[in-house]
């Protein structure tokens, strides 16, 4: 005879869902609404409570409202305003009203966007996301991309394919036999490539120290006359938006010179590539079509939450067959795209959503508008600092500024002295030998008031440093 079921065992805690998230929405209102407000930097009083973080893991379950409550006045005012209009200290926007909207949808929804055939809406909605994309930049249609973390990961992803193409065209297939006794690819960068270019380099099993580092000029940009005669299987890797400068290299002279010898040319556009939505940017973006493959991220310049880049090839079969994942148990077979053949993750989150959502919403004009904006805004900080009789060490070409108040120990004054006066947030950086404060321009947030606001700010630390 069966023994009786046991009954139900009730959850140790209920969650009231609709206040729990009613509660996490009007503390979420309320910390966006006090930005405009606040010092800039995590505030003082925040810093103390941190520690009070450090508990030893609960023994018994508690009210979740409870936990939304002490999360947030612990650690809301240790936070940096980075989603306000005045932080300039990296390449990074704030994430606009309505990409924080659709993440916030998109997280209720909890999608784990792999396969069409299992999660329609979302993969659909990354699709024709990346259709847009592609038109805003003016890349060719049948170009493939890998929605991802951020560009890190788009240069691993795109850089993956690169890897493959150019050792199967000497006869080596890198998926069924691994790199041991592959063919030397001849891997060039620039001397001021960016750190996670030369990680993803690393993570690929290619090397980070196995490159040809090319030298830069004066802005930073590589120096297409200094590039060593090619060979298969080669890969080139360029910049688009110095992190320092902002400068572009000559992607376009590169791109005629590497491919005549079968070479393939990447792009990291982390921010750059935003500027081939611009007409007026055409000078800075001329050949940059032409490339192989390119990076960016969505979290600068589109402004959307955390974490959200995107990696395009133009060789469709090149990254599919680089990332794609079978089993039996995956339902792959689809017509339409399934983001998993396209990218390092199986589980991952719907990140296509917040970028169609801000792309439906802000337009062509909209995307193009912001940009130029912030690059305007950008030519304002270096004119009001040049006026006032500081060093401008850049040309002003995108949105990034460097200056220099004096020497390297004045200048860090200065900078330590705009950090703790909290009107904006700038950092420092070491350019060419110098040290500057960096000025970096990308949110939606950011209006001509805040500059000038900032401006002043600057102008009177650095007075008094």
């Amino acid at each position: 005879m069966k023994e009786p079921l046991e009954e139900a065992v009730q959850p140790a805690i209920r969650f009231p869902t609709r206040k729990l998230l009613e509660e996490a929405a009007t503390r979420a209102i309320t910390y966006l609404d006090g930005l405009g407000q606040r010092p800039v930097a995590p505030l003082p009083e925040g810093l103390a409570r941190l520690p009070q973080l450090d508990q030893p893991l609960p023994e018994e379950s508690s009210d979740p409202t409870s936990t939304l409550k002490f999360l947030d006045e612990t650690c809301s005012a240790a936070t940096m305003a980075m989603a306000g209009p005045r932080f300039f200290g990296f390449v990074i926007g704030g994430s606009l009203p309505v990409a924080l909207a659709a993440n916030w949808l998109a997280g209720a929804w909890d999608q784990n966007t792999a396969f069409y055939k299992v999660t329609p809406s979302t993969a659909f909605l990354e699709q024709i996301a990346l259709k847009w994309i592609l038109d805003l930049f003016h890349l060719p249609q049948d170009c493939q991309g890998a929605f991802v973390t951020g560009a890190t990961m788009a240069n691993f992803t795109a850089l993956a394919a690169a890897r493959n193409t150019v050792l199967k065209r000497s006869g080596w297939n890198v998926e069924a036999d691994g790199l041991f006794g592959a063919p030397p690819i001849t891997l060039v960068v620039g001397e001021e490539a960016h750190p996670s270019l030369l990680k993803s380099l690393g993570l690929l099993g290619v090397g980070r120290n196995r490159t040809i580092r090319i030298p830069t000029d004066r802005q930073g940009r590589l120096r297409a006359d200094q590039l060593p005669a090619l060979s298969a299987p080669a890969i080139v890797c360029t910049q688009a938006g110095n992190v320092n400068t902002g400068a572009f290299d000559p992607i376009g002279e590169i791109c005629e010179r590497a491919h005549q010898v079968g070479a393939w040319v990447h792009v990291d556009g982390a921010f750059g590539l935003w500027s081939m939505a611009s007409p007026s940017m055409n000078e800075l973006t001329a050949g940059m079509e032409k490339a192989d493959s390119w990076a960016t991220d969505f979290h600068k310049w589109l402004n959307v939450p955390y974490d959200s880049g995107l990696g395009l090839v133009r060789d469709v079969e090149a990254l599919q067959a680089a990332m794609a994942v079978t089993a039996e148990y995956l339902p792959t077979a689809s017509p339409f795209r399934s983001p998993s053949d396209f990218v390092p993750e199986l589980s991952r989150r719907a990140r296509g959503v917040e970028v169609w959502a801000t792309l439906h919403t802000l337009g062509r004009q909209g995307v193009v508008e912001m940009i130029e904006r912030n690059c305007r805004q950008a030519r304002r900080f270096a004119e009001g600092l040049r006026s006032a009789g500081y060093e401008i060490l850049n040309e002003v070409v995108l949105n990034q500024v460097l200056v220099s108040f004096g020497d390297a120990d004045r200048t860090n004054r200065v900078i330590a002295g705009i950090q703790a006066d909290g009107t904006c947030w700038c950092g420092g950086t070491v350019w060419h030998g110098r040290t500057a404060m960096r000025i970096s321009v990308s949110s939606w947030a950011t209006t001509d008031r805040d500059v000038e606001k900032s401006l002043e700010a600057m102008l009177r630390v650095a007075k008094i440093s």
